[in-house]
């Protein structure tokens, strides 16, 4: 791979990089040597997470469901090599019988449409040789009962990806596809039942081993330094499609 494909000295905006995954992505390029830039919708934490990232690292506060704050955000926040959307909410699990239809509606604001609004007003910003990495997930090829939004959300994203990739061209726009991963993203479940969760996981899968951030992280990693990859779904999972 040629030396301008690399991270150094490129301006990442990372799009829910103050916790999870997307910290995780940001620790993991700014090791490259890249310009980190971390948006979330909570102020605490975005100022935490500057905080524990290299001097200089960028950080604002914008609702990412909210246009008009999208908007004015990529407006002023200038030119860019990389965008990254890791944003989302705990997830939301119940059966379809339970699940009243605003609720369904208010899970996609975040997860869809706001990936849907950054890489409308992301694109005009994104600089020669760069990139969109969006997030998706193993719940849209092996879904399980009570997985009916994640996996719609997740299979919307997978198809957006691929369009992006094609509207957007010649910005490389491509997608990670996690397993179960240690993030907060369970946090609306007990503590024991997490554990229990995971180690139940990661007992069955073929790497034997839960997933954590930085694993995931050197995927996004490789998505923006691949540049001949675009329209791709990665899937990171250790193994779990196959069992």
């Amino acid at each position: 791979m040629n030396s301008r494909s690399g991270l150094a000295g490129k301006r990442i905006l990372l799009l829910g990089g103050t916790s999870g995954i997307g910290f995780a992505t940001a620790q993991a390029a700014a090791q490259e040597d890249a310009l980190i830039v971390v948006v979330s919708s909570n102020k605490q934490r975005v100022d935490q997470a500057v905080a524990e990232l290299p001097e200089g690292t960028e950080g604002y506060a914008v609702d990412l469901t909210n246009e008009d704050q999208v908007r004015g955000f990529f407006d002023s926040v200038g030119s860019f090599d990389h965008l990254v959307f890791t944003a989302g909410e705990s997830l939301q699990l119940g059966e379809l019988a339970s699940t009243s239809l605003d609720s369904a509606q208010q899970y996609f604001n975040l997860r869809y449409w706001g990936a849907f609004m950054a890489a409308k007003y992301a694109a005009p910003h994104i600089l020669p040789g760069g990139s969109i990495v969006f997030t998706t997930g193993i719940v849209s090829l092996r879904p399980q009962k009570g997985w009916s939004l994640g996996a719609s959300i997740c299979g919307a994203m997978d198809a957006f990806t691929r369009a992006m990739a094609m509207e957007l061209a010649p910005i490389r726009v491509n997608a990670v596809c996690p397993g179960v991963v240690k993030t907060d993203l369970w946090k609306n479940m007990s503590e024991t039942d997490r554990v229990t969760m995971y180690d139940q996981i990661g007992r069955s899968l073929p790497v034997g081993r839960i997933g954590e951030g930085s694993d995931i992280a050197q995927t996004y990693l490789y998505l923006m330094k691949q540049e001949w990859s675009t329209g791709q779904i990665l899937v990171v999972d250790g193994g779990a499609v196959l069992v």
